[in-house]
């Protein structure tokens, strides 16, 4: 990997693209979120953990129960959008550990301790999260992820029965420019960033 993206590329996926509000009602086929889902799989996570589980909200239904538990703000969004996803985390992660991360056996007993668990599934579901948009957005998808949710409460309405709780949530589909933000400002490099 020695060629830099172009600058279209590097513009839909960074430069132009913006976090959504408004949205086209199309629905997106399922063909499409499982693309979406064999991209995002790809990106790295600490020991191939891979601790996100999604839920890919489309439904009448499932987005009522969604929005039901959802900022006011958020409500319309998760309504209008073709699909809402839940990224979750899977707290039993490390049981999958024998198949994702076969050549050292003894990985599953490293996240034993509850604590460096739920350290690991929430900083390695968030990059997931992450891949996930850059993915949505590399098939000229829009993208409005969001955190204005009950937490627990998602988790009793998708995730009952199970060891993964909420991490956050993105609209999908395509924007429609309706209510979208000027770009707001970075910070500089010589603000953020330190060479050492």
């Amino acid at each position: 990997m020695t060629a830099p993206l172009p600058d279209a590329a590097l513009d839909q996926l960074f430069r132009t693209a913006r976090s959504h509000n408004g949205w086209n009602t199309d629905p997106l086929p399922e063909g499409t979120l499982k693309e979406l889902y064999e991209l995002a799989r790809l990106g790295p996570t600490a020991a191939n953990t891979n601790p996100a589980r999604y839920v890919f909200v489309t439904s009448p239904e499932g987005k009522e129960k969604l929005a039901s538990v959802s900022s006011g703000n958020n409500q319309a969004k998760i309504k209008a959008a073709p699909a809402t996803v839940i990224i979750g985390q899977d707290l039993d992660f490390a049981e999958h550990l024998v198949t994702l991360f076969p050549h050292f056996p003894g990985m599953k007993a490293i996240f034993a301790d509850e604590a460096v668990a739920e350290t690991t599934a929430f900083r390695n579901s968030s990059l997931q999260g992450a891949y996930l948009i850059i993915a949505a957005r590399a098939l000229g998808l829009d993208c409005g992820p969001m955190s204005g949710f009950d937490n627990a409460k998602v988790d009793a309405l998708f995730f009952a029965g199970t060891k993964i709780k909420s991490n956050f949530i993105c609209s999908i589909g395509h924007g429609n420019g309706e209510n979208l933000f000027p770009r707001l400002p970075r910070l500089s490099f010589e603000e953020a960033c330190q060479v050492v």
